[in-house]
């Protein structure tokens, strides 16, 4: 098996796993309440999953580099996406005219992904996973582990 990492990268930053068969395995999000707390953090991080093949991340600047860093010493392919990019593969461009509105409507898809991979629900479930899960989905399309969206998930 392989698994694919995606992050949506910040100080507070969504995770979301996704195996090779393109479903959701887990999310989360995670406070670290400082850049230099999460670049501590990023070994660690991606010792999980121990079949990890790829990292997607959302999000630059000076906290990127340490993940590509230290992935490509794992020899974990690295992709970035930007937030337009992935939100034009889900969102129509009316849901995306304002960033609490592309938030909210990817937090509903989010939730869709989560039920038809089989996913534990969350009782609550933040942007920043929320959106995790919708940078995980793109990657799996890119990857080639989806040939196309589950119908499911399309409107």
């Amino acid at each position: 098996m392989a698994a694919l990492l995606a992050v949506d990268l910040g100080v507070r930053t969504g995770f979301a796993c996704y195996g090779e068969d393109g479903r959701l395995r887990w999310y989360r999000s995670q406070n670290f309440g400082a850049a230099a707390r999460l670049r501590r953090a990023i070994p660690a991080l991606l010792s999980n999953p121990d079949d990890l093949t790829r990292v997607v991340i959302e999000g630059g600047g000076p906290l990127a580099q340490p993940w590509r860093a230290e992935a490509e010493r794992r020899g974990v392919l690295v992709q970035r996406v930007s937030a337009e990019e992935w939100r034009s593969l889900f969102l129509l461009p009316r849901e995306q005219q304002s960033g609490p509105q592309a938030k909210e409507v990817a937090g509903r898809l989010a939730r869709r992904v989560i039920e038809w991979s089989g996913a534990p629900r969350p009782t609550s479930l933040r942007h920043d996973a929320a959106e995790a899960i919708l940078i995980g989905l793109w990657g799996a399309l890119s990857a080639g582990w989806l040939r196309a969206l589950p119908p499911s998930l399309l409107r």
